[in-house]
C-alpha cells in the first residue's frame, strides 16, 4: 500500500445524477491514490462500503512497536493511519494522522489524508482547514485542490467554491488524472447548471 495522498475519484459522482443535483443527500467516495478503486470507477456512495478492507492486526502491532520505539518517526504513524483509514475506521486513522502531521508538517500527502478523514467523520470545516496547511507547503498539490473541491461540494454545499477549486486543477495539469478528474466533474456540474451554478459561498 502505497502511503500516497487521499484523491477523492471525482467521475460520476451525483453532479450529473440527480435532477436539480441535489447535495447533501449522498458523499462523494473517497479512495486513496494507493488503492484499487480508480478515477473512472467511482461513484457516489455512503461512507461505508464494500471497498473497506479487513484490519491486517499483525500489521499494526508490528508498527504501533515501531511507532513506540520511534517517537520522532512520522513513517508508522502515517503507516497506522493508512491502514485504519482503508479499513474505514476513520476516527483512529485521524489519530495516527495527527500524531504524524505533529512530526512531518510539511508533508501535503499526509495533511490530506487528515483532511479527508475529517470529512469522512462529518467535520467538513476541518477537514478545509487541514487543505488549507496541505496548500501552505505545497499550492499546487492536485489532490488537495481535487480534494477540497469535493469537501466543498458536499460538505458545505458550495457549489462556486468547488468549481473554483477544480478550476485551479485544470488550470494547473489538465492531462493529469486528476485534471481529467477534475473536467468531468465541471462538465458535469455545468450540464446540471447550465446558467452557472448560482451557489453561495458555504464558509
Amino acid at each position: 500500500m502505497k502511503p500516497e495522498s487521499i484523491a477523492f475519484a471525482i467521475a460520476g459522482v451525483l453532479f450529473g445524477l440527480l435532477a436539480g443535483w441535489i447535495i447533501g443527500s449522498q458523499q462523494a467516495t473517497a479512495v486513496r491514490s494507493g488503492a484499487s478503486a480508480s478515477a473512472e470507477s467511482a461513484a457516489a456512495a455512503p461512507q461505508t462500503n464494500a471497498r473497506a478492507e479487513r484490519l491486517d492486526m499483525a500489521k499494526v502491532s508490528a508498527l504501533e512497536a515501531l511507532a513506540d520505539k520511534e517517537p520522532s518517526n512520522a513513517r508508522p504513524r502515517t503507516e497506522l493511519g493508512n491502514l485504519y483509514f482503508d479499513a474505514e475506521r476513520y476516527d483512529e486513522a485521524i489519530r495516527w494522522y495527527s500524531d504524524a502531521f505533529k512530526l512531518d508538517p510539511k508533508d501535503p500527502n499526509l495533511s490530506t489524508d487528515l483532511g479527508v478523514s475529517y470529512y469522512y467523520t462529518n467535520q467538513p470545516d476541518k477537514a478545509l482547514e487541514q487543505f488549507a496547511k496541505s496548500l501552505a507547503a505545497d499550492p499546487k498539490h492536485l489532490k488537495t485542490l481535487l480534494n477540497m473541491g469535493i469537501v466543498k461540494a458536499f460538505g458545505k454545499q458550495d457549489l462556486e467554491g468547488a468549481e473554483a477549486a477544480w478550476q485551479q486543477v485544470l488550470q494547473l495539469a489538465p492531462d493529469s488524472p486528476e485534471g481529467l478528474s477534475a473536467k468531468r466533474a465541471l462538465d458535469s456540474l455545468r450540464s446540471a447548471h447550465p446558467g452557472g451554478t448560482g451557489a453561495k459561498s458555504g464558509g
